[in-house]
């Protein structure tokens, strides 16, 4: 849990700005117009009051499987990348927002690179939040609804995160100071491929990368695309980990997957490919 909160939080009942308010017993963030949400035993802050929000979380199932396989360092050339990219676009960020941050992967990558710098972490997903919490002591880790106005206040943030999550553009220009920047992670067409008819994954159209650049453009300018490919060896139960963790657990038969991966040997080897885009504010 943070220490202090970076004043840049805003309350998303009356917008107005929240204070870190701790005791032996509790935290709390709390605003003038009385509003108050008190810390998770586990370190976060539930902003999503009333009727919450109608889209779907991931899973504790789902979380405990991107755990697993992050855990195994998969993804960590990719998560690298992102990092030196970042920290080489805004290397004096005071804040970095991973929206739809998940578990906090990502975000510690990324803070790693930047130290000193304070991390914000939305989620939709308490249980991913929940891990994040726990790995990102400093952060301040919010489950938040990203397709609402964001809980922060204008220019606040030197950084926007976005990997393999949704994207409201409007709103992560908004919360951009002047000169920050955007990075956006998705997967490229050739990613899992080895894999994807086998664990009953979706497929990844071939457009993503166009489709971002032209959600983006009339609120930012496109700075620099890098793409991270290479081979990974991955056991059944990496197998098994990478199609629950993602949205194709949703309808996956599980029955399916388990004798699929019956068969396979120890391991084998499946491409990895990433596209990751850096946008200026423009």
């Amino acid at each position: 849990m943070p220490s202090a909160t970076p004043p840049l939080l805003l309350c998303p009942v009356c917008r107005g700005l929240l204070s870190s308010a701790e005791t032996d017993q509790e935290h709390s963030l709390t605003c003038p117009g009385g509003h108050r949400y008190d810390a998770a035993r586990q370190g976060y802050f539930n902003l999503l009051t009333g009727s919450g929000t109608k889209f779907a979380a991931d899973t504790a199932e789902m979380v405990q499987a991107r755990v697993d396989f992050l855990a195994a360092a998969h993804y960590r050339p990719m998560a690298q990348e992102l990092a030196r990219m970042v920290a080489d676009a805004v290397p004096a960020a005071r804040t970095v927002l991973d929206a739809g941050a998940g578990t906090g992967y990502y975000l510690g990558t990324v803070s790693q690179a930047l130290p000193g710098t304070a991390a914000v972490a939305l989620d939709i997903s308490k249980f991913a939040l929940r891990r994040a919490a726990r790995a990102l002591p400093a952060a301040t880790c919010l489950v938040w609804d990203v397709w609402r106005p964001l809980p922060l206040g204008d220019a606040s943030v030197d950084a926007v995160l976005n990997v393999f999550a949704p994207r409201n553009v409007p709103e992560f220009r908004r919360v951009l100071a002047g000169n920050g920047i955007l990075a956006v992670v998705t997967p490229q067409p050739e990613h899992l491929q080895e894999i994807r008819s086998l664990a009953g994954m979706l497929d990844i159209g071939d457009e993503k990368e166009t489709r971002v650049a032209a959600a983006v453009k009339d609120h930012f300018r496109a700075e620099q695309t890098r793409h991270c490919t290479y081979s990974m060896d991955l056991s059944a139960a990496d197998i098994r980990n990478v199609a629950l963790m993602g949205p194709s657990a949703r309808h996956l038969d599980r029955d399916l997957l388990r004798n699929n991966l019956a068969e396979l040997p120890e391991s084998i080897p499946v491409t990895a490919s990433f596209s990751l885009q850096l946008f200026r504010a423009a």
